[in-house]
């Protein structure tokens, strides 16, 4: 039998699963501290974070969320609802032009018996789609292939979502 090699995977799967306060929320944690390279945030806007998703389903995997730890839709104010648009927005346009994907699966898991890993605070996922990119892996091993490296990703995705910077 082959064996694949997937070590990033450990700390996700030996991560005892808690609750979801802000002191212990993953975004929360990273927007207080200040090396969003160690945390993969790759844009800061007004009211909402892009994150490289640690354990991706798929290359390029986003997560976009507010700044504030809400849970739900209907949490949020306006503003919220709008930057995070305009973020998603954003970084399709950005993901279209690095990576070439064919589609994407945008989408929001809203609570626990939803498949939300992190419930407390809410987040869309952005991901990525290639024709043929579901394949026998997933199915026969449960294993998907990420292709690129998260550091990778963050060096070419970061300076085009901050061209200032």
């Amino acid at each position: 039998m082959d064996q694949l090699w997937a070590p990033w995977r450990l700390s996700y799967v030996t991560t005892p699963k808690t609750t979801t306060a802000p002191d212990e929320c993953f975004i929360c944690r990273g927007l207080g501290e200040n090396d969003d390279r160690t945390n993969l945030i790759a844009l800061r806007t007004p009211r909402s974070v892009v994150i490289l998703n640690r354990f991706p389903y798929n290359n390029g995997h986003l997560l976009v969320a507010p700044l504030d730890h809400k849970a739900g839709l209907r949490d949020l104010d306006e503003g919220e609802l709008l930057d995070g648009m305009k973020t998603i927005q954003l970084v399709l346009g950005e993901l279209e032009e690095l990576m070439r994907p064919q589609g994407f699966n945008v989408g929001l898991n809203l609570g626990k018996a939803a498949g939300a890993g992190l419930p407390g605070h809410l987040h869309w996922h952005v991901v990525p789609r290639w024709t043929g990119d579901t394949n026998f892996m997933p199915v026969v091993a449960d294993v998907r292939i990420i292709v690129q490296a998260l550091e990778t990703l963050y060096d070419l995705l970061t300076p085009r979502l901050n061209p200032g910077d």
